[in-house]
């Protein structure tokens, strides 16, 4: 069985890599935009949830060309700051904006995780969960700021900011589970595979 991660992002396949796991990554396309534009007063939840959903559905068909026998997995991540849920900055001047309203604050930081079972080419089972983690951020200068925005790290990720990356240094704590905040909860990948039937020893890769 493979597994398959709906994502381009580095940073989960690093995570699943260094649990035991080498996945097939499938870019899904989604416009994530327009997935949440679809929703009627979406739950933070509900959103990142909604999301993540997308995204494996996404690449199911062409998952299904090559394996007959897989389990999909989504994420979608975005930070609940200030009752905004704010996803990739995109600009230098929105990331720089969002530094300055973030700088010694605190917010939580949401995943939504979708699995879907794929057996003998057909989507059988799917399931859906969120993992949040409260991050605590210190207070970069405006130098240290506009240093980290020009290396445009902080333009590509949810909340403007990562925890393995150079990010890491303006985050003074996360409460809760740091592989969420990386992009992808181990915790709660292994209990939604549990819940389509999968053990996740089942898929470490022989030299884990």
């Amino acid at each position: 069985m493979r597994f398959v991660l709906a994502s381009q992002s580095p940073a989960r396949l690093a995570v699943l890599r260094a649990a035991g796991i080498e996945p097939s990554v499938v870019v899904s396309g989604v416009d994530e935009d327009a997935v949440a534009a679809a929703l009627t007063d979406p739950s933070r939840e509900e959103l990142v949830t909604a999301l993540a959903l997308a995204k494996a559905e996404a690449v199911l068909a062409e998952v299904t060309r090559t394996h007959a026998d897989a389990v999909v997995v989504g994420c979608d991540s975005m930070l609940s700051f200030n009752g905004e849920m704010l996803g990739k900055p995109g600009d230098a001047e929105t990331a720089r904006k969002r530094w300055a309203q973030m700088a010694g604050g605190a917010g939580d930081l949401l995943t939504g995780h979708a699995v879907l079972l794929v057996e003998g080419g057909e989507k059988v089972r799917q399931a859906v969960g969120t993992q949040t983690t409260h991050v605590r951020f210190s207070a970069p200068s405006q130098a240290e700021i506009d240093a980290y925005v020009a290396t445009g790290e902080p333009l590509r990720v949810a909340g403007a900011f990562t925890l393995d990356g150079l990010g890491g240094w303006f985050v003074e704590g996360v409460d809760g589970d740091p592989s969420s905040v990386i992009g992808i909860s181990l915790p709660l990948t292994r209990r939604l595979l549990a819940e389509v039937g999968v053990s996740v020893t089942d898929l470490w890769s022989p030299t884990s």
